[in-house]
């Protein structure tokens, strides 16, 4: 973020609603008293809300200001979880325990949030039976339906089968 805050000399308005350094209201100022009023407190005048009707301004220091915004903007950041895809790759003849162990990596990436497309590749003669590989894809899809959906049914691309499940499994209707 790009702070663009006026300070001082920089703010153009004749009149401003003011705050003092303690946080309390002033009131409305001429921008010659506010400036004054900044100066003898040995402080900057920052306008906070450019927009309102008058702008408002804090006496505050400049630096320390700056400072406490990046920290906030870093702290928000990292609270975010950027949702990344992770890609499990099958075959139509991968043995039942080697699918089991991918099953279990696949719960452990979406618990942490993160999507996984499960991909099947096919080759040679295997495409000519593309049902074992669907089998395959399905059998993911059906033993991860508590914990995930699949975004769209699995589709064709060339010679890979995928589907891309998310987190949050469907809703059963009470019957």
């Amino acid at each position: 973020m790009t702070l663009n805050l006026r300070i001082n000399r920089e703010i153009r308005v004749p009149k401003v609603r003011v705050i003092d350094e303690d946080g309390g209201q002033v009131g409305v100022l001429t921008l010659l008293e506010a400036l004054t009023r900044a100066e003898q407190a040995g402080l900057d005048l920052v306008e906070i809300a450019p927009n309102a009707e008058p702008p408002v301004c804090k006496i505050i220091d400049y630096g320390k200001y700056r400072y406490q915004l990046t920290k906030k903007e870093k702290e928000q950041k990292k609270a975010q979880h950027q949702v990344k895809v992770k890609e499990i790759k099958i075959k139509p003849n991968t043995d039942e325990h080697d699918i089991e162990v991918k099953m279990k990596h696949a719960r452990e990436f979406i618990a942490k949030g993160n999507k996984v497309r499960v991909t099947c590749t096919f080759r040679g003669r295997e495409m000519l039976h593309s049902e074992y590989g669907r089998r395959a894809v399905q059998r993911f899809c059906d033993d991860l339906s508590d914990v995930a959906t699949p975004e769209s049914p699995p589709k064709m691309l060339g010679r890979n089968l995928s589907v891309v499940l998310a987190p949050g499994a469907k809703k059963k209707p009470n019957a």
